[in-house]
C-alpha cells in the first residue's frame, strides 16, 4: 500500500533501470500479464507527435520491407490482433501504432530474423530507414559488442517465444531534452547535466503470429537532476557506466558525456 502513495518519479528513481549497477545490455526480459502489455492510452500530446510526423515525413518514421511480402504478411499478423483499424496512412503498420502510445516493429521469428515493417515515431539514435529489412544481428551492429553479450539469448527468445505472451525490459539513454525523435546520435549536449533527462525506455517483445514477433518502445522522462535526491541511484549510476566497453560509450554519446555524468554525480557525493 506504501507504493501506491509513490509519485511516478519516486517509483523511478527508487527503482532506476540501473538499479544495483547492472550492465546496461543485457537481455532483462520478465514476462508480464497481457492486459499489462499496453496499459496506458495515448496521451493528446503523443497524438499529435505522431500524427505531425505521419504527415510531415512519413518515410522517415515507417518502413516496410519487400522481402516475399514478409512486410505486408507481419501487418497482417499483427492487424488480427488489434482491434478494426481506420485506414487514414498507406501502412497498415502506421494505423496500428495510432492505437498505443508505442512504436512498433515487426521481426520475423525464422533466422536470420529480420526488421520487415515498423512504424518509428521515438527513435533513440537509429534511423528505421537504415534498419528496415536487415537481420537482427545487423541491426545492433553499431555497438558490436551487444551482440557478443545478447546477441545469441535475443535470438534463441525470438525463435521460441510462446505466442501472444508478452514481455518486458526497460532500456535507457541521457539525452539532453525530452524530444522524442532522435534518429541520429548528439555530436553535442547543450547546457549541461543540470538540465539534462533520463530517457527510459519500456520495450516488450511478444509474438503475434508463428512466424512474427511485434517489438514495442515507449519512451518516459525524469529530469537528471533528481538524481540529488537519491544516492544509491547515484553510486548505481556510477557503477553501471564504469562498466560500458568502448563501444557502449561510443553508442551512448562518447567519453565526454560520459564523464560530465561521472563529474556531475560526484559534485552530489
Amino acid at each position: 500500500m506504501q507504493n501506491a502513495a509513490l509519485t511516478q518519479a519516486e517509483v523511478f528513481w527508487q527503482n532506476p533501470p540501473w538499479q544495483g549497477g547492472k550492465s546496461k545490455y543485457r537481455l532483462g526480459l520478465a514476462p508480464i500479464e497481457i492486459t499489462h502489455w499496453f496499459p496506458i492510452p495515448m496521451t493528446n500530446d503523443v497524438i499529435a507527435h505522431k500524427t505531425q510526423l505521419l504527415k510531415d515525413c512519413y518515410d522517415q518514421v515507417v518502413a516496410v520491407a519487400d522481402i516475399a511480402q514478409a512486410g505486408i504478411a507481419a501487418q497482417q499478423a499483427l492487424a488480427s490482433r488489434r482491434p478494426k483499424t481506420q485506414a487514414h496512412y498507406p501502412d497498415l503498420v502506421a494505423n496500428l501504432a495510432m492505437q498505443v502510445p508505442d512504436d512498433l516493429c515487426l521481426m520475423q521469428t525464422n533466422a536470420p530474423q529480420r526488421l520487415v515493417a515498423a512504424c518509428v515515431c521515438s527513435p533513440s539514435y537509429w534511423d528505421v530507414r537504415t534498419k528496415i529489412g536487415r537481420p537482427l544481428r545487423e541491426i545492433h551492429q553499431p555497438v558490436e559488442s551487444m551482440n557478443e553479450k545478447i546477441g545469441d539469448p535475443i535470438e534463441r527468445f525470438i525463435s521460441n517465444a510462446p505466442l501472444m505472451k508478452p514481455f518486458e525490459r526497460t532500456n535507457w539513454f541521457i539525452h539532453d531534452d525530452t524530444q522524442r525523435f532522435h534518429n541520429e546520435p548528439d555530436d553535442t549536449m547543450k547546457n549541461g547535466p543540470t538540465q539534462w533527462y533520463v530517457r527510459s525506455e519500456r520495450e516488450t517483445l511478444c509474438r503475434v503470429h508463428e512466424d512474427y514477433l511485434l517489438f514495442t518502445i515507449n519512451p518516459r522522462f525524469q529530469p537528471l537532476a533528481d538524481i540529488a535526491q537519491y544516492p544509491q541511484a547515484q553510486q548505481d549510476l556510477l557503477t553501471a557506466m564504469a562498466g560500458f566497453d568502448e563501444d557502449e560509450i561510443d553508442y551512448f554519446g562518447g567519453e565526454q558525456k560520459c564523464r560530465q555524468i561521472r563529474d556531475y554525480i560526484e559534485t552530489m557525493r
